[in-house]
């Protein structure tokens, strides 16, 4: 019984991700914006979100901040012998995604809010995007490169006034089963995004 439940909650997700199509997102904006040492001074952590959901636009210049391409076939963090071995997923209230910097796409991997397996504390109901940074915990270069990918973020978030912070309290076997991540990557930590609560 147990495996029949299985064999259909896996036939479910996979339909949920065929039935979406891939969300191209918009070219990034890599004009402008707060000049560096300022985002420095301006980036902190903050809790108190709004739940207005940030637009394509926001979402392709965050994510090419944490993981875009900035030069052919080079990232804008280092990765340690440039392994690149890292995936970051994207969770809002239309369903989960995995970023393709390459596509510059959002990847359908199901039409399930996954937010609240996220939210083992309750401010993070609020907020319409979590980002979940992925790899290889064995991987001893894993957080290294976790590390970088959300200090960008971070930065940026302060370079646009959006609010964001890194957490670890998540559930992560559940988000790992239903995103059907494979056994050998785990997800490092994640890092809550959005507009401040008015």
């Amino acid at each position: 019984m147990r495996l029949c439940v299985a064999v259909m909650a896996s036939l479910f997700m996979t339909f949920d991700a065929f039935a979406q199509e891939a969300v191209k997102l918009p070219a990034p904006d890599l004009t402008g914006g707060m000049p560096l040492m300022q985002a420095m001074k301006e980036r902190k952590t903050e809790r108190a979100f709004s739940t207005e959901a940030l637009d394509n636009q926001t979402l392709s210049d965050m994510l090419w901040a944490a993981w875009g391409y900035n030069r052919p076939d080079k990232r804008t963090i280092p990765t340690a012998r440039n392994r690149q071995n890292m995936e970051v997923y994207v969770l809002k209230a239309d369903g989960a995604f995995r970023y393709d910097a390459r596509a510059n796409s959002l990847i359908p991997v199901t039409a399930q809010d996954l937010r609240p397996l996220a939210a083992k504390q309750d401010f993070v109901l609020n907020a319409p995007v979590t980002l979940l940074f992925v790899a290889d915990e064995d991987d001893k270069y894993a957080g290294m490169h976790a590390g970088s990918a959300y200090q960008n973020v971070g930065l940026y978030c302060a370079s646009k006034g959006l609010y964001n912070v890194v957490r670890g309290m998540i559930d992560r076997d559940a988000l790992a089963k239903a995103l059907g991540i494979e056994d050998e990557d785990d997800i490092i930590i994640s890092q809550t995004v959005g507009k401040p609560a008015k």
